[in-house]
């Protein structure tokens, strides 16, 4: 938490449960990136956080974004964002907004499949397109294998037809998986995108562009690979696979940005035991998975949580939501302790909160509000 979110908190004693994002260090995180990676274009991921004062900072800043849907594409351009800097990168797109996004100005989609092909031919001629294949995510936290992406040889095949359908077959993408510890994972993928520029070329179409997708980690509970140290796993893999003949590179980058600027504040409403003998207290928050902790599903993103009780004894928990439904459980099995002393009442800070929050959480379920947010 930053002096900042401390400050905002104590004078402002919010409503919980609340998200407070410290925009500068939403800024800070996007010019590091810019020193780590130079000439490779930042197109952020909007769906990690797309609130306007976040949207705003980085458009300033001259980022490029990558938006999941129509609904994110009129609100960059609403805010001025020019459309030669978004990237309709969601492989999954009903025909009629590909026509509006074209219609907008939009000029560069993602596709895996023929079918998606001939949609983008058909409602956005001439416009550049590039294929996402298929990586393991080994490594990540949140994997994204499986439901995006095709393999190598109809990666091939499908540049191939979309250049004789009077597409621009521009490139590749891949996503490593979201919040990948693993660096190398990024030169394994640039690899076999670099097989499929190499067989295009020799059949006359010379690729352009790759599309590094995200998967920057940031810290939640265990020590990650620094920013810096991705950059240079990335580039010493591109420069190993393409020479000194580099294509126009793009990153996706979303949670790196906004996580570590954002935690969310949440009240303890209830601390119980099931029974007389483990002595494992429940503590149940005023927040959980349908309010915006959906990424503890599995318990696979595991947030740091900060109290009062600064060195107090503490003892095991498991943790859980408000809501009256089974699944809202957060960590059971993930080994979490809290203090002895924590009382009904008390507040707790969830780290790391800014990303995959608030774009998370449900509208009215058990009819809990939306997850309040504050951006200062």
């Amino acid at each position: 938490m930053t002096l900042k979110i401390a400050h905002f908190l104590n004078e402002n004693r919010p409503s919980t449960p609340c998200l407070v994002i410290d925009l500068d260090v939403v800024t800070a995180r996007y010019r590091r990136l810019q020193d780590s990676l130079p000439g490779v274009v930042i197109s952020y991921a909007v769906k990690a956080n797309p609130a306007r004062p976040v949207l705003e900072i980085l458009n300033a800043g001259g980022s490029h974004f990558d938006a999941a849907s129509i609904y994110e594409i009129e609100d960059l351009l609403a805010l001025g964002v020019t459309p030669d800097r978004i990237v309709y990168g969601n492989t999954i797109k009903k025909e009629g907004d590909i026509a509006a996004a074209h219609a907008h100005g939009v000029r560069l989609f993602a596709f895996d499949s023929e079918a998606e092909v001939e949609k983008l031919a058909r409602s956005a001629p001439g416009a550049g397109v590039y294929c996402r294949i298929i990586t393991t995510c080994e490594g990540a936290d949140w994997p994204l294998s499986r439901k995006f992406g095709c393999e190598l040889d109809m990666a091939h095949n499908l540049l191939l037809m979309a250049r004789d359908l009077g597409l621009d077959a521009q490139g590749l993408s891949f996503h490593v998986g979201s919040q990948q510890t693993n660096p190398r994972q990024w030169g394994h993928a640039i690899k076999r995108a670099a097989q499929v520029f190499h067989s295009l070329a020799d059949q006359g179409l010379e690729l352009k562009m790759l599309n590094l997708g995200g998967g920057f980690p940031v810290r939640y509970r265990k020590e990650v690979p620094e920013i810096e140290e991705v950059a240079a796993a990335i580039m010493e893999a591109m420069r190993r696979e393409f020479g000194d003949t580099l294509p126009r590179m793009f990153i996706e980058p979303g949670r790196i940005i906004t996580a570590d600027a954002g935690i969310i504040q949440t009240e303890v409403v209830l601390i119980s035991t099931k029974n007389y003998d483990n002595g494992v207290r429940w503590v149940y928050l005023d927040v959980g998975k349908f309010g915006g902790l959906a990424e503890t599903m599995d318990e696979a993103i595991q947030y740091p949580l900060a109290t009062h009780y600064n060195g107090a004894a503490s003892g095991p928990v498991v943790i859980a939501g408000p809501t009256c439904d089974g699944a809202d459980i957060l960590y059971e099995n993930a080994g979490y302790s809290l203090p002895l002393d924590l009382k009904v009442g008390d507040k707790i800070q969830i780290g790391g909160a800014g990303a995959y929050t608030t774009t998370y959480a449900s509208i009215c379920f058990n009819g809990f509000p939306p997850l309040q947010a504050h951006y200062i």
